[in-house]
């Protein structure tokens, strides 16, 4: 017998239809001898509905009032799961993410998980049920409602299996694995069979939607090996996991693209120690995360720093430097939004050269201008514009010989 944690995201249980799939798939594991826990997702749509909804009747909900809407979405979903499973003669139990024993910090809307307690958890699966977990959710020590942040089912999923000691993580989405880039832009991605926490962790970061980068992060920490493939077929998915030796023979395994991104600067910061700690401790301090920073060259003792973030987060900033705008710690902030972020990553980059060259040669072919640059160990990330991002990445896509060969085709009869 062995211990299963499965996630189905938000389009795996997008109907009435698909749940009732769902509880069909979870109900042959069981058959087969399994225990299973069950992670879902609110439906495909529900939780920018419920957004939708506090927007109407506030012009700024609080964080804690938002946390305890959207967590409702999981909790349809969790109990219209279990009355499905009922229906076919499985037992279940529906539990939110404060009743399966996920405690967390304090910071609403993004909240990190700080111990899982499965108690009630092992006491559902020792009778014999399937435990279904509202994802995405979780409680603080106080009681205190919070919620993971986008894709946190995810997040829940890989720590219940840490936390439980699953035999098996089963990421269940709307495609088959993992693939070199998203399918629905680049028609010639490949899925790949196995890829390591580092680079998916790098790609899930740079905008790849298949899972969320803290819940990479989580399994790389703590060694869970998952399995990301598609609830609507039955065919093999993409293996997680720790790097092998073997997987440093391929140079570049993807390229992702995060759109929705804001390109602020901050103008005229005097170019001195300790100007730019106190600003980014700003920023941190109202939860903030910054992505790609770029200080330019010091004219006459000032410089500019510019940095990339989401979108939705831009007019914090300015909300929050408003207090040292004029001052002699900045003059002013400048926020461009309509860009995007292409990334090109693979472990191999570490012994090979050249690659920098032929991104940057791929987007001068396209006619793509860089307007920021950043790279790590395994992962080269370019800023430029929103409107030439699918272009962009379907260049590098194919510089990198990363395109599916064609099928051959049988040649025409005589």
């Amino acid at each position: 017998m062995a211990l299963i944690v499965q996630k189905y995201g938000g389009t795996s249980v997008g109907s009435t239809e698909r749940i009732v799939n769902v509880a069909r798939r979870v109900a042959a594991f069981r058959a087969a001898g399994n225990q299973l826990i069950v992670v879902v997702s609110a439906m495909s749509g529900v939780t920018d509905s419920l957004l939708k909804l506090a927007r109407e009747v506030s012009r700024e909900p609080t964080d804690r009032e938002l946390d305890v809407l959207l967590a409702t979405g999981e909790q349809t979903t969790i109990a219209l799961l279990a009355m499905a499973l009922h229906d076919i003669g499985v037992p279940a139990v529906s539990l939110t993410g404060a009743q399966a024993g996920i405690v967390t910090d304090g910071v609403h809307t993004r909240a990190k998980i700080s111990n899982i307690t499965p108690h009630a958890v092992r006491s559902f699966l020792d009778r014999g049920d399937v435990v279904i977990i509202a994802g995405f959710q979780g409680q603080t020590m106080e009681g205190q409602i919070t919620t993971l942040g986008r894709g946190g089912s995810d997040l829940t999923a890989i720590a219940m299996a840490a936390a439980i000691r699953a035999d098996l993580c089963q990421i269940f989405t709307d495609v088959d694995g993992v693939f070199t880039a998203d399918p629905r832009a680049v028609p010639a991605a490949r899925k790949l069979e196995e890829i390591s926490y580092d680079e998916m962790l790098e790609m899930a970061s740079s905008g790849s939607k298949v899972m969320q980068a803290r819940s990479v992060e989580f399994a790389k920490k703590f060694g869970v090996v998952f399995e990301v493939r598609s609830s609507f077929n039955d065919n093999p998915g993409t293996l997680v996991k720790q790097e092998t030796a073997s997987m440093e023979q391929v140079v570049v395994r993807g390229v992702s693209l995060e759109k929705s991104q804001a390109k602020v600067t901050i103008a005229g910061v005097p170019d001195k120690p300790g100007v730019a700690a106190a600003l980014f401790t700003t920023l941190a301090n109202a939860n903030l995360n910054v992505d790609m920073i770029v200080q330019n060259v010091s004219l006459q003792g000032t410089t500019d720093i510019t940095f990339t973030l989401h979108r939705d987060d831009a007019g914090k900033v300015r909300k929050v430097l408003e207090p040292v705008l004029g001052t002699s710690i900045a003059q002013d902030v400048i926020i461009r939004e309509g860009v995007a972020k292409l990334s090109v990553v693979g472990i191999g980059m570490r012994s090979h050269s050249g690659v920098a060259a032929n991104l940057f040669g791929a987007l001068f072919e396209a006619g793509i201008n860089i307007q920021m640059i950043s790279t790590s160990e395994i992962k080269i990330a370019v800023v430029i514009d929103e409107s030439r991002a699918t272009d962009a990445m379907k260049a590098a896509h194919a510089r990198f010989g990363l395109d599916a060969t064609p099928a051959p085709t049988s040649p025409p009869d005589a």
